[in-house]
C-alpha cells in the first residue's frame, strides 16, 4: 500500500518555508509515524525488525515498533538529517502556520490526506505540532 501524506504536508512545509523536500520529510516522518502507528502496530514491528534490524520484542510488539522509529530516527542524524523542524532550522513556526499548512493540505478541511490512515487537518496540525 502506498501512501504520501508525509509528502504531502512536507510539500506545505517546503513551500511556506523553503526547505529542501528530503530534510523536510526526514524532520516530519517520525511524528508521523507516532501518530498512525497505533493503526498496525505489527507492520512497524515488522519495519523495525526487517529494515532497521532492531530485534523482536514478542511479549511487546509496541516496544520493537518505536524502536524501529528511533532506529530511523538516529539513521537519519548519522545523515546529518533533521529530526524535527528545530533541527530543520524552523524554531519559530507558529500555530497559525501550521493551521495554514493543515488547511493547504486538506483543500480547508474537506479532504483527507494519506491511506494508510487518512489524516484530517486536526491530524496534520497535531503531526506538525509534536514534529516541533
Amino acid at each position: 500500500m502506498e501512501d504520501f501524506a508525509c509528502h504531502k504536508i512536507e510539500h506545505e512545509l517546503g513551500g511556506m518555508f523553503d526547505v529542501a523536500h528530503g530534510a523536510g520529510l526526514a524532520a516530519i516522518w517520525g511524528s508521523w509515524a507516532r501518530f498512525v502507528l497505533e493503526h498496525d502496530i505489527g507492520r512497524f514491528a515488522q519495519y523495525a525488525v526487517r529494515v532497521m534490524g532492531c530485534p523482536m520484542d514478542f511479549d511487546d510488539p509496541k516496544k520493537t515498533a518505536i524502536a524501529g522509529i528511533e532506529a530511523m530516527e538516529a539513521f537519519y542524524r548519522r545523515l546529518h538529517m533533521p529530526t524535527s523542524l528545530r533541527e530543520l532550522g524552523l524554531e519559530n513556526v507558529s500555530d497559525e502556520d501550521i493551521r495554514i499548512m493543515a488547511d493547504k493540505c486538506t483543500d480547508g478541511g474537506k479532504n483527507k490526506i494519506g491511506n494508510f490512515v487518512p489524516l484530517s487537518r486536526e491530524n496534520i496540525e497535531t503531526i506538525l505540532k509534536k514534529a516541533r
